[in-house]
């Protein structure tokens, strides 16, 4: 995958975990903040893994 692949799929599974995690909190629902929480950490990983990648290939 590329560098910007990456960093998209992270941008939405952060977005999208974002959603998640608030819509646990407004239904009180402990299994769906969790996940949502889950979900933006790894579209955070997968945004720092496109970072990585574009740093490797500017060198």
């Amino acid at each position: 995958m590329s560098e910007f692949a990456d960093k998209a799929k992270g941008a939405v599974n952060k977005a999208a975990g974002s959603a998640k995690e608030a819509v646990g909190k407004a239904t009180d629902n402990e299994k769906l903040k969790a996940e949502g929480k889950k979900q933006q950490l790894k579209g955070e990983a997968q945004q720092a893994k496109g970072e990585v990648k574009g740093a490797v290939k500017g060198k």
